[in-house]
């Protein structure tokens, strides 16, 4: 079975064909600066002697345009890998928000489309424009079933006193404002890997760091998260790439005051001016602050250590939740390549039982890099979203 995963956003479309028969990838690539003058698509497809890569400029003024021709390129004589877009058995969406109402991976019914458009409100980023991608996908790819897997769903197990805000009851009745936590398709992908590696998931206390240009930490118990760091949207948590995370909501107010900024504009600068490029005033990218600190900027180094001894606050504030933790899982961008970062997260927890190895530490693919006599196990496990995404979609089709 040939599965479609697709990850829409405002102006890109990423995508991956995944032959589930071998699992292994068939095609993948990126559609970038839809609606712009010029237009990119990065496609990588299987030959032989590995993956090819074939990279073009076009214009591209929406993303039905985008999207055909990602049908068109898998089609290809040249740089294609199937013969007919009806080889394509389903289409799997990252949806990011599913609210309360979504709890689980669904096949995308008019009943499902209309609780997406109802949640807009709560992800205004993020569901519109994984809506359109299913809806241009609907119509390039008539032959296929659609599939929809949310961000938010595994962290509905979240307990009520994990979930709930300290604002008047009758704001959670009204308009669903609680936490609802993020990256959910990641988290459950290297907690469910580490449960592969020692036979279940069941009796263990996990902490996964999916560290990236947005990131966020969850508490695992027996498969099943009781806490996250992203609330009542991906703002929440410890500073990001351009990301405040939590700060005193007073703060909010008071910028807003001075500054004469309107809810939209504030809501800018929290969410694209802040954390790391806002704090360092030299880049969203952790390699750039690493560079620019070795060179002595103490913006960058200063940044650096927030995000480390955030990090920490929220390892230490998890353990204590869970009475206990078995392993600390590092995943994402940074989580897998940066280890200079997890030796900062690292240093000085071996009172909760963690001790790294450095040598062990010092590598960009799954490996336990906690040192012999760690009481805690430390890991670096590669997320793969889309394979989840694609095994959740193959499932659901299977059994229709």
């Amino acid at each position: 079975m040939k599965i479609l995963v697709l990850n829409s956003g405002s102006s890109s479309i990423k995508y991956k064909l995944i032959d589930m028969d071998t699992r292994r990838p068939l095609s993948s690539g990126l559609v970038e600066r839809i609606g712009q003058k010029e237009g990119c698509i990065t496609h990588k497809f299987l030959r032989e002697t590995g993956m090819e890569k074939h990279v073009e400029t076009c214009e591209i003024p929406n993303h039905t345009a985008g999207l055909r021709r990602v049908a068109e390129l898998l089609t290809d004589p040249q740089v294609g890998v199937i013969a007919d877009p009806s080889e394509i058995r389903a289409v799997g969406h990252r949806m990011v928000h599913g609210g309360e109402y979504i709890t689980d991976t669904c096949l995308i019914t008019p009943e499902v489309e209309k609780r997406i458009q109802e949640l807009y409100p709560l992800a205004p980023l993020h569901n519109p424009p994984t809506y359109e991608g299913y809806k241009v996908a609907r119509e390039v790819f008539p032959h296929a079933r659609q599939v929809a897997v949310f961000d938010t769903a595994f962290h509905q197990t979240m307990p009520p006193k994990a979930y709930m805000f300290g604002v008047p009851y009758e704001y959670y009745e009204k308009y669903s404002i609680r936490r609802y936590g993020f990256h959910g398709t990641s988290h459950r992908f290297v907690s469910g890997r580490y449960g592969q590696l020692h036979g279940s998931v069941e009796g263990t206390k996990i902490i996964t760091c999916h560290l990236g240009n947005g990131s966020s930490i969850s508490a695992i118990k027996d498969g099943k998260v009781v806490d996250t760091s992203m609330g009542f949207t991906p703002l929440d948590g410890f500073i990001m790439g351009t990301r405040s995370g939590g700060i005193d909501p007073s703060v909010v107010t008071y910028i807003m005051n001075k500054e004469g900024l309107t809810p939209d504009q504030m809501s800018d600068l929290m969410n694209k001016k802040s954390g790391f490029l806002g704090l360092s005033g030299v880049s969203s990218d952790c390699r750039d602050l690493w560079a620019a600190a070795k060179e002595g900027n103490e913006r960058a180094k200063l940044t650096l250590e927030i995000v480390s001894y955030q990090i920490k606050k929220f390892i230490g504030s998890y353990a204590a939740a869970m009475g206990g933790v078995d392993a600390v899982i590092f995943t994402g961008g940074i989580g897998e390549n940066d280890s200079s970062m997890r030796a900062l997260v690292c240093e000085d927890m071996e009172f909760l039982g963690m001790k790294l190895d450095a040598e062990r530490n010092n590598v960009r693919e799954e490996a336990k890099i906690s040192a012999d006599d760690s009481k805690v196990e430390i890991w670096v496990i590669p997320t793969n979203e889309e394979l989840l995404i694609a095994r959740d979609t193959m499932e659901i089709v299977s059994k229709l």
